[in-house]
């Protein structure tokens, strides 16, 4: 089948060329942490943040994932690898155009965001570790899903039913127990600025607000 895949790659704008227009640089920013953590939550502030300051950011998470690119998986082991194998596949290409991409996923396994970070690049990976104590992540509860695998009536539930690997190496661990979402994101921001900023449209944005 290969014989018939014709890479226009060499021949379209380069990642730079994208990067110089939008006057930022791309990164993938990969939330990880039990459900309950705080990752959509805190992804959103930082979202907000980043829209402040004149970048172009993107949020990938499990609803508009699975409802869309993803319907098509369920929730078995091979299904859950080639869910997050996908999300990286589509954190790349957002990452390459030059798009700041947050991807707010449980991913429970050391393996998985090791694959995640070979897809998108290490040069262009940060993990950002939700270490919220999963007994606040069992208070706020908001979705019901702890107490319903506490009854055994939702199987292969990360942190109660299945493991969750501390991650290795992350770039930041983020306890949210009593951390504002505002303040986690500007922590987040600090660690990426120098990252994502190339001049560009970045700096007509703060002449336009001076």
């Amino acid at each position: 089948m290969t014989e018939n895949i014709f890479p226009i790659k060499d021949i379209m704008e380069s990642r730079t060329d994208k990067e110089a227009v939008l006057g930022q640089k791309g990164v993938t920013i990969w939330f990880t942490g039990l459900s309950g953590s705080g990752k959509s939550t805190v992804a959103i502030a930082l979202e907000s943040l980043l829209s402040s300051k004149g970048y172009l950011c993107r949020i990938l998470d499990g609803d508009n994932i699975r409802t869309g690119l993803n319907s098509n998986l369920g929730f078995s082991e091979a299904d859950r690898n080639e869910n997050i194998r996908r999300i990286a596949e589509v954190c790349k290409l957002f990452t390459e155009t030059g798009i700041i991409t947050i991807a707010a996923f449980v991913s429970p396994t050391n393996d998985l965001r090791r694959m995640a970070r070979d897809i998108v690049g290490k040069d262009d990976f940060v993990e950002i570790y939700m270490s919220t104590p999963l007994e606040e992540c069992e208070r706020r509860d908001v979705k019901g899903l702890y107490a319903r695998a506490r009854k055994g009536e939702v199987k292969n539930f990360t942190g109660i039913s299945a493991p969750f690997d501390i991650p290795e190496e992350p770039t930041l661990s983020i306890d949210t127990t009593n951390s504002r979402p505002e303040e986690c994101a500007q922590l987040i921001f600090n660690e990426i600025a120098s990252h994502i900023s190339c001049g560009g449209n970045q700096d007509k944005y703060e002449e336009n607000y001076i």
